[in-house]
């Protein structure tokens, strides 16, 4: 009686070969990368379905014989080929190269490629095979997500010099305002003069100019003429001190505004250059820039420069982080509620070498949660802040290869910034 075996498995009844063949097929079909196999001269002997797909093809027997040159652009095909030949020359694979494939209709995609040398039964090299994974997705979106910081950081600092010249426009029309009040006091002083009681004088002269001595003796009036007329002086002289007060009031005020636009003309055209800058002056520039809004808000400012080395830095970016740190330690001063509003301006180096410079108020103070997010885009306390200024200063800090830091006590406790900088070689400074 024959015996066998009432299930038998096909895994059981195939031969070791025959089932190599099944699995490498099946394997081929079915992967989702793109698998393929070359000779020495780097022909497809072999490819996955998703390989074929890739080509543009309905079977992998459709690319058979063919090279990468017949698909992709030679930029792509050339470099593949050196690396396929490096192989099959040093036996040492490729592994997890990200590589750009340039396509004839100008598609370009990315792919993760791992390549290893094909070997026969014997050891010897007869080509290579591989694995591509698509990544294209991924590169996209990394892509899309570095435009995206780009254009924040761009809009960041459009937005940073944008506070500069909100700054420059509101210190302008702080000086306007002191400009208008001496160009009022001016006109009043005019309206209010006392020429037409000399004109007066003058007519009542020429009507008496027959018998003038003894007008000028014996009548009343005329015996007031001397007293009048040293009154008149007086008066005219005072009148002349404070209108000539007023006048020079108005044309230093009339500088100042020339002085700031003249400033910020001068860094908003300056060419980004990293050169050594003297941080006394860096911080005299920018204080300028807010005198008119702290002497309006009457808030001191206090001077501590110790002696300092040249920083290497852009002009254009140190003034655009002090005019905001300035503007914003007034604000900061004003709301605090203070009599003795403060604003101190320091400058020394650090025990590392680099210059810091400082700018501290006794105003509001900053919470120790917000510590951690006082520089985040778009973070503000400030009622119509955007939160751009300091998330931008620190940003343009950072591009000099400087810091910007801050300290707080918390609130009522004041705040201090500081913009540390590097230090110019003395090689640099001549």
């Amino acid at each position: 009686m024959n015996t066998t075996d009432s299930n038998p498995s096909r895994v059981e009844q195939a031969s070791p070969f025959a089932m190599d063949k099944v699995l490498v097929s099946e394997f081929l079909q079915n992967v989702p990368d793109n698998i393929y196999f070359k000779d020495r001269e780097s022909r497809f002997i072999a490819a996955s379905a998703s390989q074929a797909r890739a080509f543009g093809r309905t079977s992998p027997a459709e690319i058979l014989g063919l090279t990468d040159s017949d698909f992709f652009k030679p930029e792509h095909a050339n470099r593949a080929l050196e690396d396929e030949q490096r192989i099959i020359r040093t036996g040492q694979p490729m592994i997890g190269k990200l590589e750009n494939e340039t396509w004839p209709d100008g598609r370009v995609t990315w792919v993760l490629t791992s390549k290893l040398p094909l070997r026969n039964e014997q050891g010897e090299i007869i080509g290579t095979f591989g694995i591509s994974k698509d990544v294209t997705k991924e590169k996209e979106t990394e892509f899309a997500l570095e435009r995206a910081q780009r254009d924040l950081v761009d809009a960041s600092r459009i937005a940073g010099m944008a506070e500069v010249a909100t700054g420059v426009l509101h210190n302008v029309g702080n000086v306007l305002n002191s400009l208008n009040v001496s160009a009022s006091v001016i006109a009043a002083g005019f309206k209010q003069s006392k020429v037409d009681n000399l004109a007066k004088l003058s007519a009542m002269l020429r009507e008496h100019s027959a018998d003038l001595a003894t007008f000028l003796t014996t009548d009343p009036k005329g015996r007031r003429v001397p007293e009048f007329l040293e009154s008149l002086a007086q008066h005219s002289i005072a009148e002349r001190n404070r209108l000539l007060e007023e006048a020079e009031s108005l044309q230093r005020n009339v500088d100042h505004i020339k002085e700031i636009v003249a400033m910020q003309q001068s860094y908003a055209t300056m060419v980004s250059i990293i050169e050594p800058l003297d941080p006394v002056q860096l911080m005299e520039d920018s204080l300028r820039m807010n005198m008119g809004a702290l002497l309006r808000h009457a808030v001191t400012v206090q001077r501590d420069f110790r002696p300092a080395p040249l920083v290497l830095a852009e002009k254009a970016k140190v003034l655009q982080i002090l005019v905001n740190l300035i503007r914003n330690a007034k604000y900061a001063a004003d709301d605090g509620g203070r009599t003795d509003k403060t604003v101190t301006l320091r400058i020394e180096t650090s025990d590392t070498g680099r210059i810091q410079l400082t700018v501290s108020d006794n105003g509001v103070g900053i919470p120790a949660e917000n510590l951690t997010r006082i520089f985040a885009h778009g973070f503000t306390t400030r009622v119509g802040g955007h939160g751009f200024g300091l998330h931008s200063s620190a940003n343009a800090a950072r591009e000099m290869k400087g810091s910007l830091t801050v300290f707080s006590a918390g609130l009522g406790q004041g705040a201090a910034f500081t913009l540390e900088l590097p230090a110019a070689a003395p090689s640099l400074v001549g």
